[in-house]
């Protein structure tokens, strides 16, 4: 029995090609599920590549920087589901989950994630609007007579 343990905790910790390794990131209201495996450096959002899905260059530097600092670029294929919110929060998004995912894949590069600030959840949100007021926080003007 122990034998038979010891091979299923080696299966977990190398993963076949074949099989996933999941992320979920979350920015404001956009929501990004991704999916890694080892492979050649595919990098698909919404079954389109990342250079035709993100179009400013900051949204596509935000998206790659986990894989910088994990010095990972190339090494992975990288799968993205992505809905909501706006290309900044979708960026955002993306980065957290590939971050996360990332950490499950390679334990080691948890401590420069974190150091870098790749790891941390964005809970910044629009602020509702409240009743009474024009917007969140701005009222209509004050007339005294």
């Amino acid at each position: 029995m122990p034998e038979a343990d010891a091979s299923a905790a080696e299966q977990v910790a190398t993963p076949p090609a074949k099989t996933f390794i999941w992320g979920l990131g979350r920015r404001k209201t956009a929501v990004a599920r991704v999916r890694i495996r080892p492979g050649s450096g595919k990098f698909e959002i919404n079954k389109r590549q990342v250079d035709e899905y993100f179009l400013r260059d900051s949204d596509r530097l935000a998206i790659r920087a986990p894989l910088e600092v994990a010095k990972a670029a190339g090494q992975w294929d990288i799968f993205v589901n992505l809905h909501g919110g706006g290309m900044t929060g979708q960026a955002g998004a993306v980065s957290l989950g590939l971050a996360r995912a990332l950490v499950k894949a390679t334990p080691d590069v948890e401590v420069p994630f974190r150091n870098n600030g790749l790891l941390t959840r964005d809970a910044r949100k629009v602020e509702r609007k409240k009743p009474g007021r024009k917007k969140a926080r701005k009222s209509f003007q004050f007339s005294k007579r």
